[in-house]
């Protein structure tokens, strides 16, 4: 067994519920290592996430030495619970209660699993047969990467790297442990796997590994699309995902997770593009991933002109391209996309609004306010700022500079004035019906008067807004005559008008446009 020296066990500072597994274990007699992508993540710097831990002892043994487990797995998998609290207890002074951090959700439950040896892939998934160990080097040698084929004892220190991964963790490269094409024909998900660490840590893929991607990116077909989609919304999620989908087509990967995008490679724009629909739409996604918007909005990025291809057509009028239509066709397709992919319900709806309403208003000092309110309307309030922010990505895609601050700022107070509480005589708590039964009055222009009247005392005094007083005040405004009342009713929409111009006023004073 090759293995490093040993360094020093303070050298990281791992939580006292995963050292107590391994040292319990080891008090028992068995071998303990920590185990994958937790130690490359010590190694790199990084938190881990979850922690998994790696023995000689059998599901059985390990169960009995711990109070609480589950075992519900074919694999020898053992659940160990921690129901201890993560920080320590503070006393919150004389006579107070004791409190205590809950712990982290990563360690309620430490992973142990014996030493395996696996033969048998037929769902190209998991291992049909599985058989325990009693040598380190059997589990090491069925792992993905070199890196996460590290096994790292807590008490001591010792490394145990048959494979190199820490040389490989220094290099930045992904590469498969010994021979590439039987790790892939083990697990095809590996496959997306070592594009999502390439995206997640900037690392490159060793050309033996990449060659063997490419060779078996059939097999994904065989993969759950649940599985995908976790390993691809990962990848968008990562700070390079243009890079990693730029290599999911070169290794012939993609046409298994998202088949309708390369039909948008080489299709040439109009002059509003400076790149093919294919450069534009990785650019936008590029873009929303420097801006760190949420999964949704990159989804959205990556799929907004995806029907531009079929929905083309030459203009000879024009001397160009046109694409309508292919915003309406695009939010079908996007629905099937991340409907195949098992997206949940809601974000697909979220996606496909932001995809269907995409090309909304560009220029500023031609749109009305009605359209904006329309807009509104159609995506919806909640997501009418994450539109505004596809907008602003998919025009840094054309390849144009970025948005104009005014421009920008413009957009915003349009939205923003389209969006407020409009000042009406819907905001008042009596309604044209209520003013006829209590005054005894009849249907007619009247009764308009007399909510502008009631309007403007509301405006007044916002106090009097409440059902019992307005029909009070509705009241004694019936005893007037036409000409009086219409008066006082006029008074009110110049009220209301002033009203409207000073909150109108106030946003765009906000937002520094005029």
């Amino acid at each position: 067994m090759k293995s490093t020296a040993k360094i020093s066990p303070d050298t990281f500072s791992i939580p006292k519920e995963v050292a107590q597994v391994t040292s319990t274990l080891k008090k028992h007699g068995y071998e303990a290592y920590i185990v994958g992508g937790c130690v490359r993540d010590l190694f790199i710097g990084r938190t881990p996430k979850d922690w998994d831990v790696t023995t000689n002892a059998t599901p059985e043994q390990i169960v009995a030495i711990f109070p609480k487990t589950f075992y519900e797995n074919d694999y020898g998998t053992v659940g160990v619970v921690n129901e201890e609290t993560g920080a320590a207890a503070k006393d919150a002074g004389d006579g107070d209660e004791v409190t205590a951090a809950p712990i982290d959700e990563s360690l309620k439950v430490i992973e142990v699993t014996p030493y395996r040896v696996e033969s048998g892939y037929s769902d190209k998934r998991r291992p049909d047969k599985v058989s325990f160990s009693k040598k380190i080097e059997d589990d090491l040698k069925r792992r993905d990467f070199t890196f996460n084929a590290v096994a790292y004892d807590v008490e001591n220190g010792q490394i145990v790297d048959l494979f190199d991964g820490l040389k490989d963790l220094d290099k930045k490269i992904v590469r498969a442990v010994g021979e590439p094409t039987e790790r892939f024909s083990e697990d095809a998900l590996r496959i997306l796997r070592a594009v999502r660490i390439h995206a997640e840590l900037g690392f490159s893929i060793d050309p033996a590994t990449q060659a063997a991607m490419k060779e078996h990116a059939g097999l994904l077909k065989h993969i759950a699309k649940e599985r995908v989609r976790e390993e691809f919304s990962r990848i968008i999620m990562s700070p390079h995902p243009k890079e990693a989908i730029e290599l999911c087509q070169e290794l012939g990967i993609l046409s298994f997770i998202i088949p309708e995008l390369p039909a948008a490679i080489d299709v040439k724009q109009n002059q509003a593009h400076s790149f093919d629909v294919w450069t534009h739409l990785l650019k936008t996604l590029e873009h929303s991933a420097k801006k760190g918007w949420p999964l949704h909005i990159r989804l959205a990025a990556l799929l907004h002109d995806i029907s531009k291809p079929e929905t083309r057509r030459w203009s000879d009028e024009k001397k160009d391209w046109t694409f309508h239509g292919h915003d309406v066709v695009g939010a079908r397709v996007a629905e099937q996309v991340l409907k195949n992919l098992k997206y949940p319900n809601d974000l697909i709806d979220r996606v496909v609004k932001l995809v269907r309403w995409h090309m909304f208003f560009s220029d500023t000092e031609k749109i009305t306010l009605s359209a904006v309110r329309r807009l509104v309307a159609n995506v919806g309030p909640e997501n009418v700022w994450d539109l505004m922010n596809v907008r602003i990505c998919d025009r840094i895609g054309t390849g144009r500079p970025k948005e104009s601050p005014y421009r920008l700022r413009k957009y915003h107070s349009m939205v923003d004035e389209a969006m407020r509480d409009p000042i009406s005589v819907a905001m008042l708590k009596i309604n044209g019906a209520k003013i006829i039964e209590v005054a005894d009055e009849k249907p007619g222009p009247r009764i308009g008067y007399i909510l502008h009247a009631l309007l403007e005392e509301v405006l007044e005094d916002p106090k009097l807004n409440e059902a019992e007083k307005l029909e009070k005040l509705a009241g004694e405004f019936a005893g007037l005559s036409d000409t009086e009342l219409q008066k006082i009713g006029d008074a009110g929409k110049a009220k209301k008008k002033e009203e409207e111009d000073k909150a109108v006023g106030e946003i765009r004073k906000r937002h520094w446009v005029e």
